[in-house]
């Protein structure tokens, strides 16, 4: 499958902005299944610096900083990816969850691939008991660690309430999971601490995910949004793995991968520094287009998403 994106993110603000600093993860990643054919991103007005390079997770980050008075801030994405992922792994198969765990705790990579990162608790993820708890429902003693992590996505996505009003980027995560409802960041947020509470290494995934409309309605220009889901370790065998909560499904072809890390915290599309007094609005467009290979079928009719992060 080919994409075409454009993302569009504008900033009003009511007074003159003296300067602007700002990382940029917008760029897609090329691994994975997953090759840019494409990519540039256009700043408004034009960065007096700009750099480009790799952070530690191998995310592609454009660093820029804007010296020159404004009152529209406009950041553009274009780019062309094509997607080819690996079929799901019969979750059988793959090794118990126990000697995953273990294999984990012994890895001595430090590489930004390595387990050994995904462990512990992160500025947003933090390991909480009732959470950890609630994960071990689904994980018995000698169970195939996939087999288990799809019965607990299916388990988050039932009991969790996909709800745009109900959290905000910055409500903490036990309050998500006493609520139990919230957005596609809080549905990965939820996922990570669950099973790093059972010493199961897992990241965080930012990137786009393609949707259609429901049948007999047009395509809508810049309707697509961001998205989040999870990687799971399943060992050296079966590596990295990726579940979206929020749909209850494996990642497939229709999923497109911008950023990894531990958690929000370090894939945050848009972060930075404006110096400013008064308000600033925001307006988001995101389009996501196949060019190339249509494959319906292996896609849910309409996946929910939502603007996370941006």
């Amino acid at each position: 499958m080919i994409y075409d994106i454009r993302h569009v993110t504008t900033y009003s603000y009511a007074a003159p902005v003296s300067a602007t600093r700002c990382a940029l993860r917008l760029s897609p990643r090329c691994d994975g299944g997953q090759r840019v054919l494409r990519s540039a991103i256009e700043l408004t007005p034009e960065p007096t610096r700009r750099r480009e390079r790799l952070d530690f997770f191998g995310n592609r980050l454009v660093e820029a900083r804007i010296d020159t008075a404004h009152t529209r801030l406009r950041i553009t994405l274009e780019a062309r990816v094509a997607v080819r992922r690996r079929a799901a792994p019969a979750a059988a198969l793959t090794p118990a969850w126990e000697t995953v765990r273990a294999n984990a705790a012994a890895s001595k990579s430090l590489d930004a691939e390595s387990p050994a990162h995904f462990l512990f608790a992160g500025r947003l993820t933090p390991l909480l008991e009732p959470i950890a708890a609630y994960a071990r429902e689904s994980f018995p003693e000698g169970r195939p660690v996939l087999e288990a992590a799809l019965d607990l996505m299916r388990r988050v996505h039932a009991d969790f309430a996909y709800d745009p009003k109900a959290t905000q980027i910055t409500t903490p995560l036990a309050e998500v999971f006493a609520r139990r409802g919230g957005v596609c960041q809080d549905f990965a947020h939820i996922m990570i601490a669950a099973l790093r509470g059972l010493g199961l290494p897992t990241n965080y995934v930012s990137g786009y995910l393609r949707t259609l409309p429901a049948p007999g309605q047009k395509r809508l220009e810049g309707a697509d949004a961001s998205h989040a889901w999870i990687s799971l370790w399943c060992g050296p065998a079966f590596g990295w793995l990726q579940l979206d909560p929020t749909n209850d499904l494996f990642v497939c072809d229709d999923h497109i991968v911008l950023a990894i890390g531990r958690d929000y915290a370090d894939v945050s599309p848009i972060d930075g520094i404006i110096l400013v007094s008064g308000r600033q609005k925001l307006s988001v467009s995101v389009d996501v287009k196949a060019v190339e290979g249509r494959n319906d079928e292996a896609r849910p009719e309409r996946g929910r998403l939502d603007a996370a992060g941006i």
